[in-house]
């Protein structure tokens, strides 16, 4: 059983390579299209099905179904499992035939969501998130590995940046209409609603995504592109490649770096509304509304990323990453100091946070080190990458959570909850990712 699972999910052998110059061409550019396309789609709707917690807090707070404490925690465990998952699913995504590896993934991530949003029971919440941080972890790295495959150095850089802000769509379209799915329809609506699409198109994923081009007769990517910027392609098997990102001290570095950031990202993507609501007053709709902005923002800030890096930097990351997290770390502040009633300004924080965290999941969460470590194995980079940022985001959640419940009061039957803490928290790890990128300024790309 175990061995034709692994048969089943592991890439497939090249085959023998086409000579026909024009039916090269022909193949490639359409599978090309059709492999960026779905992992732009894919990638964003894997997000719609892991932020239905985020969207639900204050519901699931009002109707006494679970605590601030219980939701950390719940979010947490699916964090910390997505982090392992991350290093793992990275590995095994350097063997792996993606378009069977990806797809599976999002469809059991789309079941996990319809059978979290049918029970009402803690442990059930607890165990299902888990397995769902598991199911998620395979959309990141499968992606960057077939965006290995299928685009040349000179060209990685754009394509890394639209495919990273494809999950700014998937954060819109929860943020938006899973927060009207949820007004009308209840809390339960929050997973099942984007459980039903996501189970459609995984389905549609099985048919437009592809293995890497040597299983279809086509060229290395490089060669086909005339496309050597790089230095030729290393030597030596993956296993041997993938040695090489675990001997690097730069990606253990960018690694912690990503983890601070990462405590900044998803301490908005899971608290925000909460604070929206609490602290600022807006209803759910309103505040879904103001937190679209940064899925937008963050969309721009991702596309815009590694196109300007490579158009106006050379395909160096430094600058940018630094003008990103300036970018990031004001928005969190404005987003904190501004009154209330201003919803403007909410707004402008917001967007200022989405285009500077927009970029630095690019620079930090993986193109810096890919840049820079054999491609056979950006799996791996991606892996471990992967693991350290999601620690910090799963520690962000529980610590958040606890820290919400030690700093309330109770006010003529009334919670209020003291934002202040929290934000201390997420702005000091965003200053922190900041200076530790920037010992990182002088590292350069290779092959």
């Amino acid at each position: 059983m175990l061995k034709a699972l692994i048969h089943y999910f592991k890439s497939g052998p090249a085959a023998a390579l086409l000579t026909d110059p024009a039916e090269i061409r022909r193949i490639y550019e359409r599978r090309r299209w059709s492999i960026f396309l779905t992992l732009i789609l894919g990638y964003g709707l894997f997000y719609t099905c892991r932020l239905g917690l985020s969207i639900t807090k204050k519901p699931l707070l009002d109707s006494g179904v679970m605590t601030a404490s219980q939701m950390g925690i719940v979010g947490s465990i699916m964090l910390y499992v997505y982090a392992v998952g991350k290093f793992v699913n990275g590995v095994l995504s350097d063997h792996a035939n993606i378009r069977r590896f990806m797809s599976w993934a999002l469809l059991l991530s789309a079941l996990t969501n319809l059978l979290f949003g049918s029970t009402s029971m803690f442990l059930a919440f607890a165990i299902l998130w888990g397995f769902n941080g598991w199911f998620q972890s395979i959309g990141s790295a499968p992606s960057v590995v077939s965006l290995c495959q299928w685009f040349s150095n000179r060209e990685r850089g754009t394509r890394y940046g639209i495919w990273a802000g494809a999950h700014n769509l998937g954060e819109g379209m929860t943020f938006i209409l899973a927060a009207a799915l949820v007004n009308h329809f209840g809390w339960r609506a929050g997973f099942i609603g984007p459980g039903i699409i996501c189970v459609g198109f995984s389905l549609l994923m099985f048919r437009t995504l592809g293995d890497h081009p040597r299983t279809y007769g086509l060229p290395h990517v490089s060669d086909y592109k005339n496309d050597h910027s790089a230095g030729p392609p290393p030597k030596g098997s993956t296993l041997e490649l993938q040695k090489q990102v675990f001997r690097s001290p730069w990606v253990w570095i960018l690694a912690v770096s990503c983890a601070l950031m990462y405590v900044a990202r998803y301490a908005i993507n899971n608290w925000a509304i909460l604070f929206l609501q609490e602290q600022k007053h807006y209803s759910l709709t309103d505040a879904g509304f103001v937190m679209g902005a940064y899925p937008v923002m963050g969309f721009i800030g991702a596309a815009a990323s590694g196109w300007m890096s490579d158009k106006f930097f050379g395909s160096r990351r430094n600058i940018p990453t630094l003008l990103y997290g300036l970018l990031q770390t004001g928005g969190m502040l404005l987003l904190f100091l501004a009154p209330e009633g201003h919803r403007w300004i909410d707004a402008v924080a917001m967007g200022m946070f989405g285009f500077g965290v927009g970029g630095l999941i690019v620079f930090l969460a993986g193109l810096i080190v890919v840049d820079i470590m054999p491609k056979a194995a950006a799996g791996t980079v991606k892996g471990i990458i992967g693991i350290f940022a999601y620690v910090g985001a799963g520690t962000q959640d529980w610590v958040s959570g606890f820290l919400l419940d030690g700093h309330k009061t109770v006010v003529d039957g009334r919670t209020i909850y003291d934002f202040a803490p929290l934000f201390y928290f997420w702005i000091g790890a965003s200053i922190v990712s900041m200076l530790l990128a920037a010992t990182a300024w002088n590292v350069r790309p290779r092959e």
